[in-house]
């Protein structure tokens, strides 16, 4: 079932003559023609919010492993202090 909502909009009236003269080119109602520009508005920022929320992928790479054991204190220092 679809439900329509009516509702009160103030529209400049020059924005207001160009809608009726679209609607009338396009020959379909105002309505229409107000509700298809706000479901695209939407969706413009559905799609913006959602792909920002994306994390980007970080980069990788094989560094060829640790050269030491950075848990054992005593071989950590030794590799420190090699030239």
């Amino acid at each position: 079932m679809v439900f329509h909502m009516k509702t009160t909009l103030n529209i400049d009236d020059r924005v207001m003559r160009r809608l009726r003269e679209e609607a009338a080119r396009r020959r379909t109602t105002i309505s229409e023609l107000v509700e298809a520009a706000l479901r695209r508005i939407l969706a413009e920022t559905s799609h913006k919010a959602n792909r920002g929320s994306a994390r980007p992928v970080l980069p990788t790479w094989r560094s060829g492993g640790a050269l030491v054991d950075v848990s054992n204190r005593a071989e950590l220092y030794s590799a420190m202090e090699e030239p």
